[in-house]
């Protein structure tokens, strides 16, 4: 596998130019008031500690970017408790007095002061922070004062704790575990979380972190060490001493630019900047089959797996962002790590990665992944404009403000004490006088005194010449006081062209942001005014929808109310129709075993002529006449009535045509193909009628009215022929609609259904007859059954009976 990095570094590359190359840029930056962030990434036992701390001797790249930033702002620091920083990721200048009055009180306080800079280093760490290349930043403000604050904080199983927070100990009340039972000294009390907030500036910070300000390197070195003693590291399979949790070891600078005299800290808080620079040491990515972790080792692993997984998916999300210009949301909350750092990787400042890859054969595929997620990184970039403050203040003013004081100091020293301008203004004309030739006598006692006037003319002479002498001195001191005025108002105006070139792109910057301000606010306006085109067409459309819903509602109701009386319509017909059919399976029974009663009797009548013919061919002959006997003569058939037979051939009847109560109008007659002939002589007839099978729209536009043929079977049995009409009217759509208005209904019943006859038509009907053509009344009432008293069996071919 082939991998592309911007730098690697082999084997024996020593901690120097690890620093030169990575480290070194982000330290300039930082004085500059730009943010960094440096991170060590790699498997578990790769050297990330160590890159980042060092060794006895050799110290690693914390201890090198201290020394870098004392070595650079070293002279220029403000006193302790100048700067004073605030619970909302800020900071303040206090003035002299309120300084003061803070370093008295932390004086006073029983806490352990910060290490002085000629105390005695602990030999521990004294090694590692023995730095000899005095490195520093070339080009640094030297009108600014500078500040440093360093914290530290580690992140464990996701959560956040203060490695420098001091844990109050009370010895009177004991300690509790989460167990409800009281803690031993000598167990461990773990620290409270901490939360992350965001400041005005939209920057994530660490609420309620303790941040220390020191002086120099080993001061605030020596923080750090006593930071990493409470750091969380245990022995597992593949290191003996693993970080167990990302640390974070944040450096704030702060600084401020001097007044005008060069002497004070301006008291403007929007003159401040406030730069950070965070080095991280990530806890190792580990596959927990290797280092065979149970328990809370486990725990851990998991948690530092899930973490290092977020910050993959973080710089993954940002990636196809920027490469496929998408508007992905990056799940920075999904981690504490990703989530503290989120400014970083908006544009806040740079960010740096070092990745330690071990060449042990064991971590072949997990340094593969690192390789693969370190390589993908170098393809997001990210970065912005920081603007600072301009001060508008005379550059070089601290030194002139120094040569000044030193001068004063000077002549105070000369002076063997302070003076003040009046003494100063007599001292200078009383050598001005003495260097003036004292004048002689000038009285004239005598005339013929030669010697007076003329001494006297000599003493004023010297005094003029000394007179013009100190006018030429004195001019020529007001010339070069002049040149040196109007230089300084050449600088003065330069210094003010330059400005005003500033200000003059400041304010192009500002009308080109008051352009964007009114082209985003025209389309703000044009937004809002479809948001509310479209709030009202919403809103149409809820009224619309609520609408079709009372509509749909109440069709569904009607078609609720249809089908219930549907239901109900069906539940009385299949009641009539059971009734129907239990009347009628009676009435076939009834028939069933009338017809087998009347072939009993037949069966029965022809047995007994058998037996009488057979007793009569049998009987032996007798010379004597035989008296007749009464069985004979009851045994001698009767005639019986019997109804007259169907005539076969009747003459055709013509059918009879009933015209239509309505038959003036253009009908559409619609007879189902089911229909059967009614077979009456009242034949129903329409003229002018389009007569269908199915009733179509363009038969009913054609016409006025419209008959429904309809059949059904009554409750006798026979068939009922309805006919139901009504008015067809067009519908607002454009459709045909029917209304039905009336119903005419035709019966057809016969009239010898079931009718009794009294007496025979024909007299002498043949014998076959008397058999065959019997009526209801007169089949069941021609043979007459005796039955035995007690029997209790019905009529059958048992019985002896005769017919009547």
């Amino acid at each position: 596998m082939q991998y592309s990095f911007k730098e690697v570094f082999g084997t024996l590359v020593v901690q120097k130019k690890l620093f030169d190359v990575v480290a070194k840029p982000l330290v300039e930056d930082l004085i500059r008031g730009k943010n960094g962030l440096l991170f060590t990434y790699g498997v578990t036992g790769s050297g990330k500690t160590h890159t980042m701390t060092g060794s006895p001797g050799d110290g690693g790249l914390l201890p090198r970017c201290l020394d870098m930033i004392f070595n650079s702002i070293g002279p220029f620091q403000a006193k302790r408790f100048v700067f004073k920083l605030d619970d909302k990721n800020g900071v303040d200048v206090q003035c002299e007095v309120d300084a003061l009055l803070e370093r008295q009180k932390r004086d006073a306080m029983p806490v352990p002061k910060p290490t002085p800079v000629k105390r005695q280093i602990d030999p521990e760490i004294a090694d590692m922070i023995n730095v000899q290349d005095q490195c520093k930043v070339e080009e640094v403000d030297e009108d600014n004062v500078y500040c440093v604050f360093v914290s530290y904080i580690e992140i464990y199983n996701n959560y956040i704790y203060d490695l420098l927070e001091e844990a109050p100990f009370d010895p009177i009340k004991p300690k509790w575990n989460n167990c409800n039972t009281p803690v031993r000294n000598g167990d461990f009390i773990p620290p409270q979380s901490k939360m992350l907030r965001e400041d005005q500036n939209h920057n994530m910070y660490v609420t309620g972190c303790t941040e220390v300000e020191v002086k120099s390197t080993e001061e605030a070195f020596e923080v750090f060490w006593r930071g990493q003693k409470k750091r969380r590291i245990a022995n597992t399979q593949l290191n003996r001493e693993s970080s167990r949790s990302h640390s974070v070891f944040i450096i704030k600078l702060a600084q401020a630019p001097l007044d005008a005299d060069g002497d004070k800290v301006l008291q403007e808080k929007e003159q401040i900047t406030l730069s950070q620079l965070s080095l991280v040491d990530l806890a190792g990515s580990e596959r927990t089959n290797r280092t065979k972790a149970e328990g809370n080792r486990l725990r851990e692993a998991g948690n530092i797996n899930q973490s290092l997984m977020t910050l993959r998916t973080c710089i993954e999300v940002l990636r196809e962002n920027q490469m496929y210009g998408l508007n992905k949301m990056v799940p920075y909350r999904d981690s504490k790590l990703t989530h503290l750092f989120k400014n970083y990787f908006d544009g806040e400042g740079k960010v740096r990665m070092i990745v330690c890859v071990n060449p042990k054969a064991e971590d072949y595929e997990e340094s593969l992944q690192v390789m693969r997620f370190a390589e993908m990184t170098q393809e997001v970039e990210v970065a912005r404009p920081v603007d600072r403050p301009l001060c508008g203040l005379t550059p070089g003013r601290r030194f002139r403000n120094q040569a000044f004081q030193e001068e004063l100091s000077r002549k105070l020293e000369m002076r063997g004490g302070p003076v003040d301008a009046e003494t100063e203004e007599q001292s200078v004309l009383e050598t001005i006088l003495q260097n003036f030739p004292p004048l002689p006598a000038c009285e004239l006692l005598d005339i013929n005194d030669d010697q007076t006037l003329p001494k006297l003319i000599e003493v004023l002479e010297k005094r003029h010449k000394l007179r013009q002498m100190l006018i030429k001195e004195f001019s020529k001191a007001v010339l070069t006081f002049k040149t040196m005025l109007q230089e300084f108002d050449c600088s003065v105006a330069s210094k003010e062209n330059y400005i005003k070139g500033r200000l003059s792109e400041k304010e192009k910057t500002i009308a080109g942001q008051k352009m964007e301000i009114e082209r985003l606010e025209k389309k703000i306006k044009t937004l809002e005014y479809k948001i509310e085109i479209l709030e009202k067409t919403a809103t149409i459309y809820e009224e619309d929808k609520r609408n079709l819903q009372q509509e749909l509602e109440s069709k569904s109701q009607k078609l609720q109310r249809q089908a219930s009386d549907k239901r109900r319509l069906e539940a009385r017909f299949q009641g009539m129709v059971a009734e129907t059919t239990m009347k009628w399976e009676k009435e076939c029974e009834r028939r069933v075993a009338a017809k087998q009663l009347e072939m009993q009797n037949k069966l029965w009548v022809k047995d007994e002529k058998l037996k009488q013919l057979k007793a009569i061919v049998t009987e032996p002959k007798n010379d004597k006449p035989e008296r007749p006997s009464r069985e004979r003569d009851r045994e001698k058939p009767v005639q019986r009535s019997v109804s007259p037979s169907p005539v076969p051939n009747a003459p055709p009847v013509r059918l009879r045509h009933r015209r239509s109560r309505s038959a003036g109008e253009r009908w559409v007659d619609h007879k189902p193909p089911s229909n059967l002939p009614t077979e009456t002589v009242m034949q129903p007839h329409v003229p002018h009628a389009i007569t269908v099978a199915a009733a179509s729209e363009k038969a009913l536009a054609k016409c006025d009215k419209y008959m429904l043929t309809h059949q059904e079977l009554a409750s006798d049995g026979e068939i009922e022929t309805k006919l139901i009409k009504g008015d067809v009217f067009k519908t607002r759509g454009g459709g045909q609609a029917v209304q039905f208005t009336d119903i005419e209904t035709l019966k057809q019943e016969s009239p010898t259904g079931r009718k009794r006859r009294s007496s025979p038509s024909n007299p002498d009907p043949p014998e076959d007859a008397a058999e065959s053509e019997w009526t209801d009344v007169e089949t069941r009432c021609s043979v007459a059954v005796e039955m035995r008293a007690g029997s209790a069996l019905g009529p059958g071919y048992e019985h002896h009976a005769q017919p009547k």
